[in-house]
């Protein structure tokens, strides 16, 4: 950490209400509208930490990472950074906070200037914020890109002429040559293959360590947020609806949305995986443009009730205090309605998916 993160010791990240509408115009052909894509997000991240945040396609998380980092102004809400708030800070301002956080993109190549070469794009961050010139930014240069699994003599190539692993590692020694307090990762393995996913994850928590930079994970991968992350919380059309630890979350989900993308996950014993039974949730995930009153996910759920089509959840402690959920089914004595047997009653439940499928 530098600067006035060294003398820092609260939450690193305090989420608090993020809202970010987006308004689609109008038109004859578009109409009208508000996209709600992110709807009342909060949490915290703690110093060290990695949250990993999960959802499907549409559900917002990646437009969280970009608000956090201020890509994207935030309609509402509140973001605080090492203790700052930033929500809606001038560019001018925001510009000495921003050596505390970086983000690592998904796509490896576009996230790169073509017309620059590999050290002169892990070195832009040092040379914009004045902290390393001359020999001393060759010096660093090279020595970011070693942490990070890069031969030297790669600096003077250019993204075109790297693999998607490599680029990867790049984007990686860029985000941290300033070694900030904070990283957005934002899916940065989906595009990798599987065996360079592993070795981009390994590198991750290696580094992590290593420095001790906190890490926002956003991943649509169940796999790879259990093996990454310290906490997870998991969203649904804008709403984080369960949060908790990576232990808890795997061991016994309480929201029903939890419940049915754990038994879409294929597990590594075959045995095992051909004994499990898939709950097989209705229809598509709704358009944030038009948003379901109620309980964001009772159109899908197979335990819904009248309640749930009128009355939004609040995000509460059920079973323990740290364990957060989005669900007016869940007692806080008893725990989760079985989501399983009542898919089943309905026959929305089939055989597990093949491995490989998520």
């Amino acid at each position: 950490m530098t600067g006035a993160a060294a003398r820092y010791d609260g939450p690193v990240l305090e989420v608090t209400d993020l809202v970010k509408h987006f308004s689609t115009g109008s038109g004859v052909r578009s109409g009208s509208g508000v996209v709600r894509a992110v709807d009342g997000v909060s949490f915290t991240i703690g110093p060290g930490e990695i949250l990993g945040l999960v959802g499907e396609s549409g559900s917002g998380k990646s437009t969280v990472g970009r608000c956090v980092t201020r890509l994207v102004e935030p309609t509402s809400g509140s973001i605080k950074l090492l203790g700052t708030e930033i929500s809606h800070l001038s560019r001018r301002a925001m510009r000495p906070l921003r050596r505390q956080v970086h983000i690592v993109f998904q796509d490896p190549y576009s996230s790169l200037n073509p017309r620059l070469t590999i050290g002169q794009i892990v070195g832009e961050p040092m040379r914009l914020h004045r902290t390393a010139s001359g020999k001393e930014l060759d010096r660093r240069v090279a020595e970011m890109l070693e942490k990070c699994g890069l031969r030297s003599e790669l600096r003077d190539r250019y993204p075109h002429e790297l693999s998607g692993g490599q680029r990867q590692r790049v984007g990686l020694a860029r985000a941290l040559a300033l070694e900030p307090s904070l990283v957005i990762a934002d899916e940065p393995v989906s595009a990798l293959d599987v065996s360079v996913q592993a070795s981009i994850l390994n590198l991750i928590t290696d580094l992590q360590r290593d420095m001790g930079f906190s890490c926002l994970f956003i991943t649509h991968d169940l796999s790879v947020v259990e093996y990454i992350s310290d906490e997870i919380a998991v969203m649904y059309l804008g709403k984080i609806v369960e949060k908790t630890s990576r232990e808890r979350l795997f061991r016994d989900p309480q929201m029903p949305y939890t419940q049915s993308l754990l038994t879409a996950a294929p597990v590594p014993d075959p045995v095992v995986q051909r004994a499990r039974t898939r709950v097989v949730l209705r229809g598509d995930i709704p358009s944030p443009l038009d948003p379901p009153s109620g309980c964001p996910f009772h159109t899908r759920c197979p335990v819904a009730v009248d309640r749930c089509t009128v009355e939004v959840p609040p995000l509460v402690g059920v079973t323990s205090p740290d364990h957060l959920v989005a669900c007016h089914l869940v007692d806080r004595d008893t725990g989760a309605p079985d989501v399983p047997a009542a898919a089943a009653a309905q026959g929305s439940v089939e055989t597990a998916l093949p491995h490989g499928a998520v």
